[in-house]
This record gives structure tokens, C-alpha cells and sequence, in this order.
């Protein structure tokens, strides 16, 4: 199941720096259409059932903690080869390891504080979409 679609959250930390607009634009011209876009704040449980997958991880409690600590911009966006091409797009993890010009390396503070999210798999990208999102506020 390969779909052109993935899924993204602006971090709590790069909204609190002011690195929103910055980030939106570089992906819009970097190619990548806007499917749907919201501003939200995720209480701590929302980020546990967001994250759920790594629960049972020793830095699940430190990463819900900082999800639910400020908004954050979700959106779902579409490019051929999204997944992929997002994934190095925003870099690596660790803002230490990615590549030059590249989302984490211009603004992640940290391994934990890293500014954006991109899913790792078709899958994850409509199953993270899909926590956000309805059909509805999907616009084609």
C-alpha cells in the first residue's frame, strides 16, 4: 500500500519559537500540496493515544509530556513519494545527524525538542492523519 500522502506535526517548540510560517513555507515550496491543516493544543492523554506505539519505550513519559506542553500544527500533505522524500526533507532525529538545509537542522533544539514530526510508513501517515483529521477537513 503505497499512497503519496504523509503526515506532519509542527512541534510545541518550534511554534513557541516562532518557526511556524518559516516551516510552512519551506514545505509548500519544497513542493508539497496542503491536504488538510489544523492548530490544536493535545492534552496529555491525546498525546499518549497519539503515541501509543512507544509506550512501553523508556522516553515515552518525557516525549507526551513535551506533545502536550504548547499547540502544535498538524497536517496532512501529499508529493509523489511523500513518505520518503518528507523523511529527508525534515532530516534526521537528531538535529546533530541531519543534513544541512534541512528542517531539524535549521530549527530542532534537540533529540527530544526536534521541531517536526514526518510518519515513517503509508500506514503510520494515514493512521496519524486520521487521528487529526476527518474526510471532511481533507481537501483534495
Amino acid at each position: 500500500m503505497r499512497t503519496n500522502r504523509t503526515f506532519t506535526m509542527i512541534k510545541p517548540d518550534a511554534v513557541k519559537n516562532g518557526y511556524t510560517g518559516e516551516i510552512l513555507d519551506k514545505i509548500i515550496k519544497a513542493g508539497y500540496k496542503v491536504i488538510a491543516l489544523k492548530y490544536t493544543k493535545l492534552t496529555k492523554q491525546e498525546a499518549e493515544g497519539f503515541y501509543a506505539v512507544h509506550s512501553d519505550k523508556p522516553f515515552f513519559e518525557e516525549l507526551t509530556n513535551f506533545m502536550s506542553s504548547g499547540p502544535i500544527y498538524a497536517a496532512i500533505l501529499e508529493k509523489e513519494d511523500a513518505i520518503k522524500s518528507f523523511r529527508a526533507f525534515i532530516g534526521a532525529t537528531n538535529p546533530v545527524d541531519a543534513a544541512e538545509g534541512s528542517i531539524r537542522k535549521l530549527y530542532a533544539t534537540s533529540l527530544g525538542e526536534n521541531a517536526i514530526h514526518g510518519s515513517d510508513s503509508d500506514e503510520n501517515a494515514l493512521i496519524e492523519g486520521s487521528y487529526f483529521f476527518s474526510k471532511l477537513e481533507e481537501v483534495e
